[in-house]
């Protein structure tokens, strides 16, 4: 890989990774579901020049849009805003990789050998050793809504398998524009004053979300797009394998979350699993879109 394409690349990661900062941020001041809708008007602006009709595939667009955006984001979202220790999300957002390879075995009859199965159970494994650090066993909550949030990026992963020919930037300007009024509907009907810290603080928040929007979302998943036509899924997702590190690192220094025990070994015991699996895929599978780390965008 040429330097400045490896650059790039670390440059993705930190984005993905640093991500988790400013989202906290933002759901500090904003409630969940507002804050989705909005992040999601923010790249509906940023991507609206890109999208196009994709005549004959548009149900499939919608029903991807409302996995992939409404219902994951809407989670995860809510899994951040409860919970004081994000160190312990960015891990267990982590089972959406372990979560797609089951649902290929389950719904698309791939095999899967004995490196991968494991894989899998270190990955599990790995975020059960989370819980034995009591402060995080109490926030069991935020960790079930992020391990359901994965499992719908699980399956939005599969439909992704469809959209040969869509753009990145196309596909996220859809997402944002069928996510947009579930969210606002919702966050009305259920959050009565979720959008009046914009008005409040208008500045903070809309930084918050416009980081999470250009840079994680669009230039992230743009960017990572941009690479994959130029080198081998084999070669670009290990190197995804940093999202998660560099979020505990900026959880620990920049939010003050506690570095435990508990979390170092779940943490390396996850991402070794998750570094199996995607790997693996990669080396067997390399003409497919690549099972990723997930970024906390």
């Amino acid at each position: 890989m040429k330097n400045h394409h490896f650059a790039l690349m670390l440059l993705i990661t930190l984005c993905w990774g640093f991500n988790v900062v400013p989202l906290k941020l933002a759901l500090n001041e904003l409630s969940p579901i507002a804050a989705t809708a909005l992040r999601f008007m923010l790249v509906l602006l940023l991507c609206a020049p890109f999208m196009r009709w994709h005549r004959g595939r548009m149900r499939l667009v919608t029903a991807s849009a409302v996995l992939g955006g409404a219902m994951m984001f809407g989670l995860m979202n809510l899994a951040y805003s409860l919970s004081s220790n994000v160190s312990a999300l960015a891990i267990a957002g982590q089972l959406g990789v372990p979560f797609s390879l089951i649902m290929a075995v389950l719904f698309l009859g791939e095999r899967i050998r004995w490196r991968r199965t494991a894989g899998i159970l270190l990955a599990f494994s790995g975020v059960a050793i989370l819980t034995f650090d009591p402060a995080i066993a109490r926030e069991w909550l935020p960790l079930a809504l992020i391990s359901a949030s994965a499992m719908v990026w699980a399956v939005y992963t599969l439909l992704q398998r469809r959209f040969s020919g869509i753009s990145a930037l196309s596909l996220q300007g859809w997402l944002a524009a069928v996510s947009i009024p579930i969210m606002t509907v919702l966050s009305l009907v259920l959050e009565p004053g979720g959008f009046a810290p914009i008005v409040q603080k208008p500045w903070p928040v809309l930084g918050y979300l416009f980081y999470s929007a250009l840079l994680s979302s669009v230039i992230g998943h743009a960017g990572f797009a941009w690479l994959l036509q130029r080198y081998p899924v084999s070669t670009l997702t290990p190197l995804t394998l940093l999202t998660p590190v560099f979020s505990v690192l900026f959880a620990t220094l920049l939010l003050g979350n506690p570095f435990t025990l508990e979390l170092l070994l779940g943490g390396l015991v996850t991402i070794a699993g998750i570094g199996v699996i995607t790997v693996r895929t990669a080396q067997r599978a390399p003409s497919l879109p690549p099972i990723t780390t997930v970024d906390p965008s």
